[in-house]
């Protein structure tokens, strides 16, 4: 990181208690305090896209990605550094180490009729420190003695297969095959040690077949030390499919990082507002290693930043803290991370927490996260209170733009999880990840029906320039809408005004959510 990165000192916020009846924000400025229209006006698409187009380019300079734990993601925090520095703030970045891991590990068959294997659904490489040795071998495929019947009327006994048990069974087997062997009677380090021991350069071992043992994914193949060469778990029905194809060949790769390694958060707090009713405002900035996750959450990220350069200059009667935040594709570890070592009198200090989660999907709806539980997905006691209040807000502001919105689930899978888990009220927005519109969503706000609101989630397509999407799904989008990429401008231009209009609220008044009333 560069020097002027400082570790972050824990910093904080407040408040438990809920109120009844919806806050108001000043209608008329007075003195140098402006309006949420006035602010509105501040907060720009074209701003908004500006730092969009910048994370785009630091994807396009790093690898293709702004991933935690590689150098994207410590450009993009450069980045959003260098934009609050300019707008007047004293950043904070907090380090923290974390567990990083890349798969990219391959199974295919090369002929004939050439299929990939997805990994971790079709197949997996060894888990196990001592037998995953990195590597790639081609070579025909050797069933060794597998068996594609299950025995007898259920229930079926489990063992009834032997391949790979004995070096007999890789009897005729040329050097460099990938020998396909199967599970059952005996452990799978021997089977795949006998397959070296035998000539192969690679090894699959599949599923037995049996309910129970065919679609499942037994990763520990086990301490096989003195392996050598790669080695991976299938599902029944690819070994199956491999075996019935006559003069198979295949290639197997085993290819992975993982290890230990630094990632950031960054945290910027308003020059004004009670320091002792801190409202914070997040989103996380890294995206996942397949792309440059422009809406997953570059779309958040930049909204964000834009509402904090525009806030920073307010007379704001509570403080506001944004926070971008590292890891969260890993997790949420860096909001985790956060909370877990912010001491409680600093945890008191923060009367809400807002958070901001892919907020322009090409297909969107407008969702905002459940805080009143009217669609009764979580839990009982899972809520903290004030969340409700929170949706209110949202709801009533949407509703003065004429726009629809539908509620969405208060499930704790983001950043303002670790927030709830400590009693902290929690709101956001969310326009849509991997399912799909429905008909009646499709009704409220146009797009898609059946498709996913978000159809590059996370992919290599989820970029501004366009490349890699599904053109049929693509153009179909954009005939109604305005995209850039896999960026909905509509979507991004009214939830840009949306969070910069609560986190303003906020920053006047947090009575209805915890009972402080703002300072005179």
């Amino acid at each position: 990181m560069t020097s002027r990165h400082r570790r972050a000192a824990a910093v904080a916020g407040a408040g438990v208690l809920a109120a009844t009846c919806l806050m108001t924000v000043p209608a008329e400025a007075a003195n140098d305090t402006v309006t949420i229209r006035q602010m509105n006006k501040l907060i720009t698409l074209e701003a908004v896209m500006g730092h969009l187009e910048a994370l785009q380019e630091i994807s396009d300079d790093n690898g293709g990605n702004r991933a935690s734990g590689l150098p994207g993601y410590e450009a993009s925090v450069d980045y959003v550094v260098e934009q609050l520095e300019d707008a007047g703030y004293t950043p904070e970045v907090q380090a923290f180490e974390f567990d990083y891991f890349d798969e990219r590990s391959e199974l295919e068959r090369i002929s004939p009729d050439p299929v990939t294997f997805d990994e971790g659904t079709e197949f997996i490489r060894n888990q196990f420190d001592t037998g995953s040795p990195e590597g790639e071998a081609v070579g025909p495929l050797f069933p060794a003695d597998v068996r594609l019947d299950t025995p007898g009327p259920p229930p079926l006994p489990d063992n009834t297969s032997t391949s790979g048990c004995e070096m007999a069974d890789f009897t005729g087997m040329a050097p460099g095959s990938i020998a396909l062997v199967q599970r059952g009677t005996c452990g799978f380090a021997v089977k795949v040690l006998n397959a070296q021991a035998a000539g192969a350069a690679g090894v699959i071992v599949m599923n037995e077949g049996q309910p129970g043992r065919d679609t499942g994914l037994v990763g520990m193949i086990g301490d096989a030390t003195g392996l050598t060469i790669p080695a991976v778990f299938a599902q029944f029905g690819v070994g199956a499919t491999l075996a019935e194809t006559p003069g198979a060949s295949v290639r197997v790769k085993v290819d992975f990082d993982a290890d230990v390694r630094t990632t950031w958060n960054v945290f910027a707090e308003t020059r004004k507002g009670n320091p002792d009713n801190v409202v914070m405002a997040g989103a996380h900035l890294d995206g996942v290693i397949e792309g440059a996750g422009i809406n997953d959450n570059g779309s958040g990220s930049a909204a964000l930043l834009e509402t904090a350069i525009q806030i920073n200059r307010q007379n704001l009667k509570n403080q506001v803290r944004f926070a971008w935040w590292g890891a969260e594709e890993s997790g949420l570890l860096g909001s985790n991370h956060y909370v877990e070592t912010l001491p409680q009198a600093e945890q008191d200090r923060i009367a809400l927490y807002l958070n901001f989660d892919m907020v322009a999907s090409p297909n969107y709806m407008f969702g905002i996260y459940d805080g009143d539980n009217s669609g009764g997905t979580a839990p009982p006691d899972f809520i903290p209170e004030g969340s409700a209040q929170i949706e209110d807000v949202f709801e009533r502001i949407y509703t003065r733009r004429n726009q629809p919105f539908n509620d969405s689930e208060f499930s704790g899978r983001s950043d303002y999880g670790a927030f709830i888990a400590v009693g902290i009220p929690a709101g956001g927005l969310f326009t849509g990840a991997e399912g799909a519109k429905s008909e009646a969503q499709a009704e409220m706000y146009g797009g898609l029906a059946g498709v996913a609101f978000d159809p590059c989630y996370h992919s290599f397509c989820d970029n501004l320039t366009g490349e890699g999407q599904d053109e049929a799904t693509y153009d179909a989008l954009a005939a109604e809408y305005d995209l850039v990429g896999n960026v909905n401008t509509k979507a991004m231009d009214i939830n840009a005004d949306v969070i910069g209009s609560a986190v303003l609220t906020f920053a006047y008044d947090t009575s209805t959510v915890n009972g402080v009333k703002p300072r005179r």
